[in-house]
């Protein structure tokens, strides 16, 4: 069985600790309320705005022009801030969690999993703060980049999943290891397991297009970060003093 799918496996078990139920319905509850507030205040200007832009980009109305998009090219600023609303609230819950409840959700899974694992402090509040900005700013980047894609259609499904991938490990795989490794550790596991990393963090994307169970994901999640983290920081202790 591989590391992924360890992880995968006891996160679950960890998500049935009675503590997390509180871990799983606040963030989301903030985050929520946070987007809410701003659709509620914004709602109709960001949709004028929108549709403008629309209207002066040649490249957006010679797709809207071409079928299906032509049947919703009317109220396509409404819909593309309805299909962004959920992907905004998962991604603020993903950085709630990240900054406020990560280090709840460490303490417990390394009491019960991994209690021998000495803790080494590599990381820290203001670090994973700063890890957090880099995130966005990153999937900002991304995804300004990947903009030309998105008018390819058979692309639609996968590149949200590959974003929210890459932001679930750039966020999680910091505040897995900030209390237990050191600087050395953290930047070896990160430049080793690089892949594996993004991979889980692309199926905990998937689990994260689940209706209603999707908002659960980032907790989810976060524990399978933890698991994942901590197991290769185990392996990479009780390697020889040699080799690293």
């Amino acid at each position: 069985m591989s590391e992924i799918s360890k992880a995968l496996i006891k996160a679950f078990a960890s998500l049935l600790h009675p503590r997390m139920l509180l871990l799983m319905l606040w963030p989301v509850a903030v985050a929520l309320a946070l987007w809410l507030g701003l659709a509620f205040a914004f709602w109709s200007q960001a949709a004028d705005w929108l549709q403008l832009q629309f209207e002066q980009s040649a490249a957006i109305a010679w797709s809207v022009s071409i079928w299906p998009l032509s049947f919703v090219a009317t109220h396509l600023a409404w819909i593309l801030l309805a299909l962004l609303f959920i992907p905004l609230v998962l991604i603020t819950t993903v950085l709630i969690i990240g900054v406020f409840a990560m280090p709840v959700m460490v303490g417990l899974v390394a009491e019960r999993a991994y209690p021998e694992l000495a803790r080494r402090q590599g990381g820290s509040f203001a670090g994973g703060l700063w890890n957090n900005v880099m995130a966005l700013i990153w999937l900002a980047l991304l995804l300004l980049l990947s903009l030309p894609l998105w008018f390819f259609p058979p692309l639609w499904p996968v590149l949200p999943i590959l974003l929210f991938g890459y932001l679930n490990q750039r966020v999680f795989r910091y505040d897995a290891l900030a209390e237990h490794a050191t600087g050395w550790e953290m930047e070896t596991i990160f430049r080793r397991h690089r892949r594996e990393l993004l991979l889980l963090g692309v199926v905990l994307a998937l689990f994260g297009l689940i209706p209603l169970l999707g908002f659960l994901a980032p907790v989810y999640g976060g524990l399978a970060f933890i698991h994942y983290c901590l197991a290769r920081l185990t392996q990479l202790r009780d390697e020889p003093v040699a080799t690293q």
